[in-house]
């Protein structure tokens, strides 16, 4: 299966001081051992860069981002202008954070299910996509 995660589930995935770093680690885990892969914008690395360097360094930040774009599990897809239309027009239409809005574009165009741990993107995405949940055990 192919899954649309957003940045919110990386980052958790990356920190392990994250609230949620346990249960997405399991599940990621568990979803490529089954071959699922990743998909995501382009734009998840500068939104990884940014908010890893905001909890740690520099350095450990880009660091996160080579890991991530190394990762056989991930498939990045080019932000070119038709997906950033896409991406404008269902911020309009569905009230989207910007970068939240091409996440949804990706899972829209590709029609695949969608990953996050943000509940208000996941609820204004769930009007034009799956959403797939992570059991949070707390």
């Amino acid at each position: 299966m192919f899954i649309v995660a957003d940045a919110s589930l990386w980052i958790a995935r990356l920190v392990s001081e994250d609230v949620f770093y346990r249960p997405v680690k399991d599940w990621m885990a568990a979803r490529l051992e089954e071959q699922d892969q990743f998909l995501a914008p382009s734009l998840l690395l500068a939104e990884i860069g940014g908010a890893i360097s905001r909890c740690t360094t520099a350095a450990l930040a880009l660091r996160a981002t080579e890991q991530v774009q190394s990762l056989p599990g991930l498939q990045l897809i080019e932000m070119e202008q038709s997906l950033i239309d896409d991406a404008a027009q269902l911020a309009a239409e569905l009230g989207l954070r910007g970068a939240d809005s091409t996440y949804v574009a990706v899972a829209v165009r590709l029609d695949l299910p969608l990953i996050t741990l943000d509940v208000d993107q996941g609820q204004r995405a769930a009007k034009r996509v799956r959403l797939l949940n992570i059991s949070i055990e707390g």
